[in-house]
């Protein structure tokens, strides 16, 4: 893989032109697509063989129409203090805005709340559903516009108005501050840790062309696939982060071979080659993650997974390609600046023009000196090779104190990771929002005039068919639901047109996220047996708060099982990868022990409410069924990045002749500052969505942060040097016949030990002084 990679970095060196018109042409192709296509859609949390699903299926295939996707809302009216909306004033002020309502544009009808009994029984609280002939998504601004209209003349004669439903919600795609804020920190930090704002804008760039081309991917795609405003999101999300890092790594090592007196096109090479060669495998692990939590068996889970793996694997091609096409554009601008003038001095030395810029794909066919004799950028690489920095001085402090350093962030990580145990998921609604949005208001209002549970009714579905008398079977099984311990109404039942099939809605006295209500629908369907008893009816519980409750037991049964998956194919990765079997052991536990411990600070913040406001939560409740592990996919990949650039160049100190101990401390040298500074920008880009609107963006923007965080600089720099200096040699050990069964992959570039050794021309073939060609 090496050598192919190789290859290819030269290849977009070289033909920088041809790979500039051909992104160019990609851009401007799905561009065009993504603007004049529909969008996303709301689209729907469904999940084939649970009860919830099962029942909702049954009600569009026996009532034909009365599960229409046809957007709703809901608009609700509150009497001043001391009034009633049954005063004739009031009353009056109710009809003229429901009048208004039925006249806006897309509306399919109006509920007067008189005609349809909307009133509480104490008289203050009353809403009005209107119903639209289109979808969420289709939903126009002049429809939302025509609803505010409409609900301002109610609030101008006196009353408080507030509006809940799908038809309000306008979308919670990016709005741009979080990007600006990530790319804001991400700029700093890069131009910390490259001095130079070409190599600092470089990784910047690169990771806007892959977000904008995955973005504008997913808005071509997002109708016909039916991808969600938080797809989009989490799309932008991972695209800038990933992106961001991928060509940090690359434009390090290009600046390291650069320094070791390299050719600017044999130096993309070799960056592409080492680096990419990492890049490839961390995304590799990222899109298999993702792409896997298609077996949890959640459309809108797969849907999201596979579209956050195409952003990421956009990521890992503009790294490959773009980074080095840009480089041949500007190959000295991303050097330090006393590098940058030693290659100016020596490009125009005579022994040196065929290494100048203007050409590029030429080198001198003698090797470059490394040694007390090198010159120019040579003598900077030889005299920072053997430099202390931050890196080593830290390595050295946990090879001195490694038990110390072990057990201090083991038991840290494991007491951020004890709130698991108290994990509760759920999908929260409108309760979750800031009370500053009329939605929070208007369920406020609705919970306070009708009681917790009527923003979630259970939905009850009667199929009757075997029924001696179906009208008689429903009543009664209506009848038993009611006087369940916990519900405190029951709607007439509805039938269908053969009269053999029935719906009503059964209202809890708690909340949707309540955990008691998850205990009702339990209960009701465990006491199945009882309640049908002697009807020769069935009956299913359904409606959003039973499918959200099905869904949450659902992705928790699966969590483990696919946490297992994962930490599973890190062990053979990394197996594979290192040729170690003790490396991927301690590498897969450190995983665990970082992403419990985020989720974690996750339930700490979200579920419990400890520092809840720092970070704009404006409602504690359950943790959004679908976080947990849709966060497992994403931090493995993520932790695998870091493993990978940190052991990757202990691995190559150790094979080059330096004991497990040095090879550390050499590792650290070489990759520690960019690792850090790779983290530094992921929680930069990360901690911005925590700002969005959506619950489940908010919370996967403060856990994947958190995540990084704690894989970064606890388990990589801190857990990974203290058991490696525990273990010593064995860190590497293999068995020799499980070394002779696993496959090679060349992730090190070890296959371009020719070219760091000998010199070939611009098409890699061997100079005519006999250099060996390298091995593809």
């Amino acid at each position: 893989m090496a050598s192919f990679l190789y290859r290819l970095g030269r290849l977009a060196f070289r033909r920088r032109g041809w790979f500039a018109l051909i992104w160019v042409a990609v851009l401007a192709a799905v561009a065009i697509g993504g603007l004049n296509a529909q969008g996303t859609s709301d689209g729907d949390l469904s999940m084939p063989g649970i009860e919830s699903q099962k029942a909702y299926d049954l009600i569009q295939q026996r009532f034909p129409g009365a599960a229409a996707d046809g957007a709703s809302a809901q608009v609700v009216f509150v009497a001043p203090h001391g009034q009633k909306v049954t005063a004739a004033a009031n009353r009056a002020a109710v009809e003229d805005t429901v009048h208004a309502l039925a006249g806006g544009p897309q509306v399919a009808g109006v509920a007067d709340p008189f005609a349809s009994q909307a009133v509480s029984k104490d008289g203050s609280t009353a809403y009005a559903v209107v119903t639209y002939k289109v979808a969420d998504s289709d939903v126009t601004d002049a429809s939302r516009q025509a609803l505010d209209k409409a609900a301002d003349q109610g609030r101008h004669d006196g009353l408080t108005v507030e509006m809940g439903g799908s038809a309000t919600d306008g979308g919670d795609g990016p709005s741009g501050v979080s990007e600006v804020i990530g790319i804001a920190v991400a700029a700093v930090v890069l131009l910390v840790t490259f001095g130079s704002l070409t190599a600092a804008g470089m990784p910047l760039l690169t990771a806007i062309i892959g977000a904008a081309a995955s973005l504008f991917a997913i808005l071509l795609l997002g109708h016909p696939l039916g991808l969600t405003s938080d797809t989009l999101t989490l799309g932008m999300m991972l695209g800038l982060a990933v992106g961001i890092d991928y060509a940090l790594f690359v434009i390090s090592r290009y600046r390291e071979e650069r320094a070791r007196g390299r050719a600017p096109q044999e130096a993309a090479g070799m960056a592409v080659g080492t680096a990419g060669s990492a890049v490839v495998f961390a995304g590799l692990t990222v899109v298999i993650a993702l792409a896997g939590l298609s077996v949890v068996g959640i459309p809108t889970l797969t849907k999201m997974g596979l579209a956050a793996a195409g952003a990421v694997a956009v990521a890992v091609l503009v790294a490959l390609t773009v980074v080095p096409m840009l480089l041949g554009f500007w190959p000295n601008a991303v050097l330090a600046r006393k590098v940058r003038k030693a290659a100016k001095q020596q490009d125009h030395t005579p022994d040196n023009r065929r290494t100048s810029t203007l050409m590029p794909g030429r080198r001198p066919r003698s090797r470059p000196k490394t040694g007390p004799d090198a010159t120019g950028p040579q003598r900077e690489e030889t005299k920072a090779a053997g430099r202390d920095n931050l890196g080593t001085r830290w390595a050295r402090f946990v090879l001195r104190r490694p038990v110390t350093v072990l057990v201090a962030s083991v038991v840290g990580l494991g007491a951020l990771a004890l709130p698991v145990a108290s994990l509760h998921l759920g999908m929260p609604g409108d309760e979750a929002l800031s009370k500053s949005t009329t939605q929070r208001r208007a369920y406020d209002d609705l919970a306070q005039g009708f009681g917790p549970g009527f923003n979630g009714p259970l939905t009850i579905v009667v199929d009757a068919k075997k029924a001696p008398d179906a009208k008689t079977a429903v009543n009664q099984i209506s009848q038993r639901i009611g006087d369940s311990k916990g519900i405190v109404s029951v709607s007439p039942p509805s039938f269908d047109k053969t009269s053999d099939t029935a719906i009503f809605s059964a209202t809890p006295s708690t909340s949707p996220t309540d955990a008691k209500t998850k205990t009702l629908v339990k209960t009701i369907r465990d006491h199945r047996p009882a309640i049908e008893s002697g009807t020769s009816a069935a009956f299913y519980v359904t409606g959003t708060t039973a499918l959200n409750i099905d869904v949450a037991a659902k992705v928790q049964s699966a969590l483990v099982p696919y946490l297992a998956v994962v930490v599973g194919l890190a062990f053979v990765l990394l197996l594979v990868v290192f040729r170690s079997v003790l490396v991927p052991i301690k590498a897969a536990l450190g995983f665990v022990l970082s992403v419990l411990a985020a989720i974690g600070l996750v339930v700490l913040v979200f579920q419990q409410g400890h520092a809840a406001s720092l970070f704009g939560v404006q409602q504690t409740g359950p943790i959004m069924s679908l976080m947990p592990i849709f966060m497992v996919g994403i931090v493995f990949g993520l932790a695998m990045d870091y493993e990978v650039f940190l052991l990757s160049r202990m691995r190559e100190a150790y094979a080059h002749g330096e004991d497990a101990r040095h090879a550390v401390v050499s590792g650290f040298r070489h990759s520690a500052r960019v690792v850090v500074a790779a983290a530094l920008i992921m929680i930069a880009v990360f901690s911005g969505f925590i700002e969005e609107k959506g619950s489940m963006i908010k919370m996967i923007g403060f856990g994947l942060a958190a995540a990084v965080l704690l894989d970064a600089f606890v388990v990589r720099m801190a857990i990974v040097p203290a058991v490696l200096a525990l273990i010593g040699e064995k860190a590497w050990w293999l068995p020799k016949w499980l070394d002779r069964f696993l496959p090679h992959v060349d992730i090190e570039g070890e296959a371009l030990t020719p070219h760091a050794s000998g010199d070939q021309d611009h098409d890699g073939a061997p100079a005519p002084d006999g250099q060996v060609r390298a091995r593809v």
